[in-house]
């Protein structure tokens, strides 16, 4: 044994390891404020939801009455009327059909739009990009009365029923998600070097090949963003669905209103259906995550 090694129960060997901190590591102080501030935030967000999911499961005597944060009865009767108070399956296809074919439509338009501003120059380029991002700074609210104005028009003057209908609640929602889904597409085809569809016309593609062949495979992260941002956009929204639509259009976050009636509020069923509505957006949300996670921070450091 050399002389220079240290004893196994000598002082030196028990004496603790020194941990030495990474210069770039933050304080232990920092550490604490976030682990407190992230934990009120997760408290902050899943209080609504324990609520939503506790009431849910309680007769309707318990929710009208006081409030309790422990239910003292258990019950799944909620979730099996929820589909006899009102028409909930006729709410939900429609909700599936207008929020499933505005998510398409804005996707193919703005893949066809951003493709030619990220890649071709032409006159207005700039007017155009302008022009769509502008239509973000403007509230919703203010195109109900134009949009409305027009569908009754059109309709008064070719008989094309778009009011009332689900094809206008589409036409609608695209002048929401269609703007965004451009502005985001041109970030992410930004990104992609240009060299590739360049190599790709060399080897004979046209400007569609390329475009298919190319850049829409390499840009799927940025494509599932758009589309879930999209479709989300249309399967929540309210404000638009309860003026353009109609009783047999109806869709469910206007529908949901018809669990309130004159004489009774039926919470327990308000309750249950909002987790019921809730669960493709959610199960898409938490399947497609990767991809929207890449899709929205690809374009964002070009």
């Amino acid at each position: 044994m050399s002389s220079t090694s240290t004893a196994p129960h000598s002082p030196a060997a028990q004496r603790p390891a020194t941990v030495h901190r990474s210069p770039t590591a933050p304080p232990r102080s920092f550490i604490w404020t976030r682990r407190v501030l992230l934990t009120l935030v997760l408290i902050f967000t899943l209080v609504p939801v324990y609520v939503m999911i506790s009431s849910s499961l309680k007769p309707l005597g318990d929710v009208a009455g006081k409030f309790s944060w422990i239910p003292t009865g258990f019950t799944v009767r909620p979730y099996i009327d929820i589909w006899s108070t009102i028409p909930l399956a006729r709410y939900f296809m429609n909700s599936l059909i207008v929020a499933g074919a505005a998510s398409v439509c804005s996707v193919v338009v703005a893949i066809f739009a951003a493709y030619a501003v990220s890649r071709y120059r032409f006159r207005g380029k700039r007017v155009f990009t302008v022009a769509v991002l502008s239509t973000q700074m403007v509230p919703g609210i203010l195109f109900l009365l134009p949009l409305f104005l027009i569908f009754v028009n059109i309709g008064n003057s070719t008989g094309l029923s778009l009011y009332g209908s689900r094809g206008g609640l589409i036409l609608t929602y695209l002048t929401f998600s269609l703007p965004f889904s451009i502005w985001m597409l041109i970030g992410y085809f930004d990104s992609i070097p240009k060299d590739l569809d360049e190599a790709a016309m060399t080897d004979g593609c046209g400007p569609l090949g390329a475009l298919f062949r190319i850049i829409v495979p390499a840009a799927v992260p940025g494509i599932i963003a758009v589309t879930l941002y999209a479709f989300m956009t249309a399967w929540g929204e309210v404000l638009f669905a309860s003026v353009m639509t109609n009783d047999t259009t109806r869709t469910l976050a206007v529908g949901l209103q018809g669990y309130s009636t004159q004489n009774d509020v039926y919470w327990n069923q308000i309750m249950a259906a909002s987790l019921v509505v809730s669960v493709p957006v959610v199960a898409g949300f938490l399947l497609l995550q990767r991809y929207l996670v890449a899709g929205l921070t690809a374009g964002a450091v070009k």
